[in-house]
């Protein structure tokens, strides 16, 4: 797939997420809120038993369901092209089907008004259709590719769960308020939820939501509200779902008449690509300064306005076709007009706020961004 598909599935990796969050991340935290009410739990009882559940031979279980995802940032206008693009995903709701067997098993498929687009995963090979283009795409996944990323198995001397949930909360703890509530109710389940809540008084985050289906415990919605708002600013979840395997047709894929059939190769050169991203990974790591601590946390790095320009306007290859469609120099434009001129001892610049995150674009060359106040990400531009 071209790096224009992964553009083009900013969506379903927004959402899907929700289910990644279980297949990869192990614990997960959960919460909830609503009228049924399951056994009652502490954080680290939860912790615990969403480990367990995920340390279970298969992990994930089988599952459908639709997954939507809506956001309420207050951002400037977005360009009128964004409706296809990754920007769209800054402001309204949009919505995923989701059909998971196994995790060479599944399928993620985006429906619109007029158009469709599914990719499909069948073992070794998949399929990127868009009906939009009536173009099919074959991608076959070279053996051995994606090794690197891989999670070890666990040894017997590895941490139980309950003692990952001890250092889990021992590190969120100190930064973070944390409960649970077991009466809540999510696409028709009985879930837990937990609710953080950040210490930091320069935080706009007044809590995140992390609801955990009772029985299974797969994460089936995550919220992020804004302090002052009574409705998340961000949020993902299940609308609908079922713990049963999906009927075999739903992972089988034939090319409709008349389409045109490409085919694509992934992980070529899947050693090469881990070693680029890792000397990027590090390249950002020497040039990033973090400033503060926890939900508070400035982060600091190098600025350029006419080089983030020329970044923007570059274009991948069939960044159009897998939609791209939408000017990011137009987004980078409208996000700048709406900034604030702000000046103080630590010199002057562009200030930009959003529900949850500030930044700030300083005339010396930097960009300060974090999710905190105006106030606190003024101070960090004056620690050098």
């Amino acid at each position: 797939m071209r790096r224009g598909t992964y553009v083009r599935w900013g969506v379903p990796v927004a959402a899907a997420a929700v289910i990644g969050a279980a297949i990869g991340a192990g614990p997960v935290i959960a919460a909830v809120s609503g009228d049924p009410v399951l056994p009652e739990r502490s954080a680290q009882q939860l912790l615990a038993d969403a480990a367990a559940a995920n340390s279970k031979a298969g992990g994930v279980p089988p599952m459908s369901g639709t997954v939507q995802q809506t956001a309420s940032l207050g951002l400037p206008a977005l360009p009128q092209d964004a409706g296809t693009s990754p920007l769209s995903l800054l402001s309204g709701s949009h919505e995923v089907k989701v059909w998971y067997g196994a995790h060479d098993k599944m399928r993620v498929a985006i429906p619109t008004q007029l158009n469709e687009t599914n990719l499909i995963v069948n073992g070794g090979q998949g399929w990127y259709w868009d009906s939009s283009t009536n173009t099919a795409t074959r991608l076959t996944v070279k053996e051995g590719a994606g090794q690197e990323h891989k999670t070890p198995m666990p040894q017997p001397t590895d941490l139980t769960p309950q003692q990952v949930a001890e250092r889990l909360l021992a590190d969120a703890e100190k930064y973070t308020d944390v409960r649970v509530i077991n009466t809540a109710e999510v696409a028709g389940r009985p879930a837990y939820q937990l609710v953080l809540a950040p210490k930091a008084e320069g935080s706009l985050v007044q809590e995140v939501r992390i609801a955990l289906d009772g029985e299974t415990y797969v994460p089936l919605q995550v919220q992020v509200y804004a302090k002052g708002s009574a409705e998340p600013a961000f949020q993902v979840g299940f609308t609908q779902v079922t713990f049963t395997p999906p009927a075999p047709e739903n992972f089988a894929f034939t090319p409709p008449a008349g389409a045109k059939v490409e085919e694509k190769t992934l992980g070529d050169q899947p050693g090469e690509h881990a070693e680029e991203r890792a000397e990027k990974a590090e390249d950002v790591k020497e040039r990033v300064k973090v400033v503060g601590d926890g939900w508070a946390s400035v982060a600091v790095l190098p600025f350029d306005q006419k080089e983030l320009a020329t970044k923007a306007a570059e274009t991948p290859e069939d960044g159009e076709r897998f939609g791209g469609g939408a000017d990011p120099n137009a987004l980078l434009d409208s996000v700048l007009k709406s900034a604030t001129p702000v000046s103080g001892p630590w010199g002057s610049g562009k200030l930009i706020r959003t529900k949850l995150v500030t930044a700030l674009l300083t005339d010396d060359g930097r960009l300060l961004v974090g999710p905190v106040t105006p106030e606190e990400i003024t101070k960090a531009a004056g620690v050098k």
